[in-house]
């Protein structure tokens, strides 16, 4: 029996890693956001984010223009613009293929993530790197990266319930590897335009994935037992 059609009806071991990641994710997040709302920091965060600067002008990221324009590019795939229209898409998708279930189910994971997002942010209240000049507007708190943990949660919640759908480990994998390459790419674009302590980007990858972890353990797959088995074959026909 594949993994993903195990995924919906069959339990997992305690040790198993789908558990075991997201726990320590969680409790990663939850020892950053304590050390960080205690007014700490790490000496890595400040050396890190000179390390993307150039040397005798800290105004500048590194690289050619076209490069820091790339960034941009990038950057603004983990922005409520991109995100949401790549919810929407999935969300839609699904539904059309008669997965309403998990259309809605992915929906309410995503809006729910982005409004704790939110709290967090004012909750910690960190501030944003001022060694270097930004590269890119902020209106936000620094802590958790509201690009970083929103990316890994649509991104790997699209994953995992288009897996819970098709019910194919090929499928499930691809859409894993394509969204962990979004996910880095886009964390890495905060630190090097400036605008993200290393630790806010590491906090919201954290919390991203014990999110989606366990919308798509819990949520999405009492959605997909609630969805017709044939729904997939049906829209196809």
């Amino acid at each position: 029996m594949s993994d993903a059609v195990r995924s919906v009806g069959s339990p997992v071991s305690l040790l198993h890693p789908r558990i075991l990641v997201p726990v320590a994710a969680a409790f990663a997040f939850l020892g950053l956001a304590l050390f960080i709302a205690s007014g700490r920091s790490f000496a890595f965060d400040q050396s890190l984010v000179l390390l993307f600067r150039e040397s005798d002008d800290l105004a500048t990221p590194i690289g050619p223009a076209w490069f820091r324009e790339a960034m941009r590019d990038v950057t603004a795939l983990g922005s409520f613009v991109g995100l949401g229209m790549m919810t929407i898409t999935a969300s839609l998708t699904l539904w059309l293929c008669r997965y309403r279930h998990l259309a809605v189910g992915l929906a309410v994971t995503v809006v729910s993530a982005t409004i704790v997002s939110t709290g967090l942010k004012i909750a910690i209240g960190r501030e944003r790197p001022d060694i270097v000049e930004h590269a890119a507007l902020t209106f936000t708190a620094s802590f958790p990266s509201g690009h970083a943990f929103l990316s890994a949660v649509t991104m790997l919640s699209i994953a995992g319930f288009v897996g819970l759908a098709s019910r194919r480990d090929d499928i499930a994998r691809l859409c894993i590897v394509l969204a962990w390459l979004m996910i880095v790419l886009i964390g890495v674009s905060r630190i090097y335009l400036g605008v993200h302590w290393p630790t806010d980007v590491i906090g919201g990858w954290c919390l991203g994935i014990a999110w989606s972890s366990l919308a798509t353990a819990v949520l999405g797959r009492r959605m997909a037992e609630a969805d017709p088995p044939d729904a997939g074959s049906v829209a196809a026909r």
